[in-house]
């Protein structure tokens, strides 16, 4: 491994940010060979992301909700999701639970493109995972969403305001 990327770092430190470096690396690359991927079916990295999380979702869903999914924010995935109206990939609906936040579906040309891309995902990807072992991609896998799990927690343990206790009893701070 590298040397320290800061001498108060501890060794667990540095392995995490080795990891971080080559998912930024990692990412990159996805998109790259995502955008070939599914360029012959009219799509791009992330309009397919989108297409997929709506998918995943299972039922039509806020453009905000769509974000905080895929883990981007509302006005990147609003952009992407309006060009792809425009497009006829996606269609707006109303949302029975909030006036202004229109739920975002698939349109059936956004369902056919789709499910060419995951014909193509699932002979790429198997390709891909060819000679690697299920297990070491199941364990990279756990330990990914257990960084996520952590970079949530802590985002949220941030986004919290303080709980009235402590703003009303100083001597509960």
């Amino acid at each position: 491994m590298s040397p320290r990327f800061h001498p108060d770092q501890t060794a667990a430190g540095d392995a995490l940010t080795a990891l971080m470096l080559e998912t930024f690396r990692l990412n990159g690359r996805l998109l790259a060979a995502g955008d070939r991927l599914v360029e012959p079916v009219g799509l791009t990295s992330a309009r397919w992301q989108v297409l997929g999380a709506i998918a995943m979702a299972g039922r039509p869903e806020p453009v905000a909700h769509i974000a905080r999914d895929m883990g981007l924010t509302r006005q990147s995935v609003q952009r992407v999701v309006d060009v792809m109206a425009a497009e006829g990939l996606v269609a707006f609906a109303d949302n029975p639970h909030h006036r202004r936040a229109k739920l975002v579906e698939m349109t059936v040309r956004g369902r056919a493109a789709y499910d060419a891309a995951i014909v193509r995902h699932t002979t790429w990807s198997n390709a891909l995972a060819d000679g690697l072992a299920e297990a070491d991609i199941l364990a990279a896998l756990a330990l990914l969403r257990a960084v996520r799990g952590r970079l949530e927690d802590a985002a949220a343990a941030v986004a919290e305001p303080p709980s009235e206790a402590a703003t009303t009893d100083p001597s509960l701070a």
